[in-house]
């Protein structure tokens, strides 16, 4: 599905640029559920941000506001300075979600040329097809096209009124690794030309490696703001991986600063805030070959700040 607007993007007189996406003390309740509790975000022109958080955070339900499709109990959404709706109606915002709105017998082209034709002023059908990597299948009928092919679709019929926000759940999914680092590419050089991206994904190495920044939300509360770098900073230690046939996993758990230990087959995994001193032990007490010291990832940092949390998406 896309949502997008009959009113050409260009005109800087509409709304104030000064910020994307402005939220002030936004929350909202579905009767004695409170799904979102207090958010307070801007999201400045240009940036492309990555906003995570496990099922149920209250992630679709900030963005149903972002995009007008629901009120804010309290607090207020803006965007480019506007309503959302106000935004949506004069051609300033787009999504792309992940299923929905496809017809199955057009091709490629006709699509986006239907598409096209609802809106008074739009980009040319082959420019934005150009700009989401399907010229190649631009004759292709959408039921013949992979999931990944359908959505940069989607994302083609995005980019036709020239968005200035562009907001994107799940945007890779059925894309292969190629076909990710090409849409990250266009992603990019939109950016870097003004246009503005919120983008919901549960890859966590994307959001780490394409974001500006990365807004972290837990329980309808924003529980981090920043770089993947200064998100990942917030979770201490280290982990050591070794090979280690037999290894004693009750010696280890005991090693001090050892918060965890894993093993896989002839591999132990052990999590510490002192990696040097359990690297030291594996290497002159053990066995132990092929060690390794990662520092923790995205991944760690997320279940580190949300507590692992899974339960349910919002309304």
């Amino acid at each position: 599905m896309t949502i997008s607007a009959p009113e050409h993007l260009g005109n800087p007189a509409a709304g104030d640029r000064s910020a994307a996406v402005r939220l002030t003390g936004v929350t909202k309740d579905f009767g004695d559920v409170h799904a979102v509790r207090g958010i307070d975000l801007t999201i400045n022109p240009g940036e492309v941000v990555a906003f995570l958080g496990p099922n149920g955070a209250g992630k679709t339900t900030t963005i149903d506001m972002v995009l007008g499709l629901s009120q804010p109990t309290g607090g207020t959404v803006e965007v480019l300075g506007l309503k959302p709706r106000d935004a949506i109606a004069r051609g300033l915002v787009s999504a792309v979600m992940q299923t929905g709105g496809l017809l199955k017998d057009l091709t490629v082209r006709e699509t986006v040329a239907y598409t096209a034709s609802l809106f008074a002023d739009t980009r040319g059908v082959d420019e934005v097809i150009a700009d989401a990597g399907i010229t190649a299948i631009a004759d292709r009928t959408v039921a013949k096209c992979s999931g990944g092919e359908q959505q940069r679709l989607r994302f083609a019929m995005a980019l036709l009124s020239d968005p200035a926000l562009l907001l994107l759940d799940e945007p890779t999914t059925g894309m292969d690794v190629e076909g990710r680092r090409s849409f990250w590419s266009s992603i990019r050089a939109d950016a870097g030309k003004g246009r503005t991206v919120l983008f919901a994904t549960h890859y966590l190495e994307e959001a780490d490696q394409y974001a500006d920044r990365i807004v972290l939300i837990s329980h309808g509360r924003i529980v981090a703001d920043g770089s993947g770098a200064e998100i990942k900073a917030l979770t201490t230690g280290r982990t050591v991986r070794a090979t280690l046939p037999d290894a004693d996993t009750d010696a280890l758990a005991a090693l001090p600063g050892v918060d965890g230990v894993e093993v896989r087959g002839d591999s132990v995994i052990l999590h510490a805030t002192d990696s040097d001193a359990v690297a030291r032990y594996l290497l002159a007490e053990t066995g132990a070959r092929d060690l390794e010291i990662t520092a923790k990832g995205i991944e760690d940092a997320f279940l580190s700040l949300t507590g692992g949390d899974d339960e349910g998406e919002n309304r």
